[in-house]
């Protein structure tokens, strides 16, 4: 339904917003028509399953209504005010354990005053602010979804955000509007960086007196391994029928072109191939994803297909001579890069035969 709406509403979204900045939204760019309640509203149960997250803890009376977790999974994180094609174009991609939670808190309670509430926990939390929207936030706002897809996958509980006459909207689609405040940054837990952004806006519209929350946190952490290493017979194989093949058992930390030392597996049958065929010479070629810019990606992509070189000639006593680095950023994908699952296809490494 928010697809929908999105694709149909997305360029009145904007004209209005610019045009009128109080008007009211939904998240799905359009504010739905109250529904006279004719009992009253269900009560506000968190969502299934739903909990606060360790490290940051709901708005005092805050109704937990609707959450997602995943144990692996890559998202956005916005570094400035940039928007190209209807996504953010200045972010900071992060991939590990994601958490995103909404929430409602209680009636009267202002946007600004939860914003500043969260801002100040965090603060004496020991956070980092990397990046802050405080006022014309809505080409954000109208970005974010098609960005990081963030409601993808949530579990909604069910109940109703209150209006004004006994009205009621649903909440299941989300109930923020364009007039919030963005914040991001990072938290330090157990020598690493917690990535955390809090979105605080009107739930639905002024008439509900309402303030709903968006907190999208991702820890980063180490991809079991083992699940795609490919050895040195298939290696073989897909170099004789297609003349390379793609590697998913190299790791590398986001934006960092050092390799893992979970890549050792993976570095090992690679080396194995080219030690039972001496005359073998390959191109060792990375590839990203189509998140963020280009430079940037051809410049990271050429760097890790050298690190890979660089681990067979130290490690495996390859000959450097066999072994040539190229990058080539997101100019060959396998995959649409729209949804995460098409990115995770199109991060890899690939052996090439020169």
């Amino acid at each position: 339904m928010m697809k929908n709406l999105l694709a149909s509403l997305r360029s009145f979204g904007h004209a209005t917003a610019r045009a009128a900045a109080c008007a009211p939204l939904l998240l799905a760019l359009a504010t739905p028509a109250p529904v006279q309640a004719a009992k009253p509203a269900k009560p506000q149960v968190d969502a299934p399953g739903a909990k606060d997250h360790p490290l940051i803890q709901r708005f005092t009376g805050s109704w937990l209504f609707g959450a997602k977790t995943a144990e692996w999974e890559q998202t956005q994180f916005p570094v400035g005010m940039g928007v190209a094609h209807d996504r953010w174009s200045q972010t900071v991609p992060v991939e590990g354990r994601l958490t995103r939670l909404f929430y409602l808190a209680p009636r009267g309670k202002t946007p600004l005053e939860v914003h500043r509430s969260y801002q100040q926990a965090l603060l004496a939390a020991g956070f980092k602010p990397r990046f802050s929207c405080e006022q014309a936030c809505q080409d954000l706002y109208f970005a974010m979804d098609k960005t990081i897809d963030f409601d993808g996958g949530v579990q909604w509980a069910e109940g109703e955000v209150a209006g004004a006459d006994d009205s009621t909207y649903s909440i299941e689609h989300g109930a923020l509007s364009f007039d919030g405040r963005f914040l991001y940054g990072t938290l330090s837990k157990g020598g690493q960086e917690v990535h955390v952004m809090v979105y605080t806006s009107t739930a639905v519209n002024k008439t509900t007196n309402t303030t709903a929350t968006f907190i999208q946190i991702v820890e980063p952490k180490a991809m079991a391994t083992g699940q795609v290493q490919v050895n040195a017979a298939a290696l073989q194989q897909g170099l004789a029928a297609d003349g390379k093949i793609a590697l998913y058992g190299l790791f590398f930390d986001t934006g960092k072109s050092e390799v893992k030392p979970e890549s050792q597996p993976q570095l090992a049958e690679m080396a194995k191939l080219l030690q039972a065929q001496p005359a073998l010479k390959v191109y060792i070629v990375g590839h990203t994803d189509s998140q963020g810019a280009l430079d940037a990606n051809l410049a990271l992509s050429q760097a890790r297909a050298q690190a890979v070189v660089q681990a067979l000639v130290t490690q495996h006593k390859v000959d450097a001579k066999r072994l040539a680095a190229k990058g080539v950023a997101n100019l060959a994908p396998v995959a649409s890069n729209a949804a995460e699952e098409g990115r995770a296809k199109n991060r890899r490494v690939e052996l090439v035969v020169q």
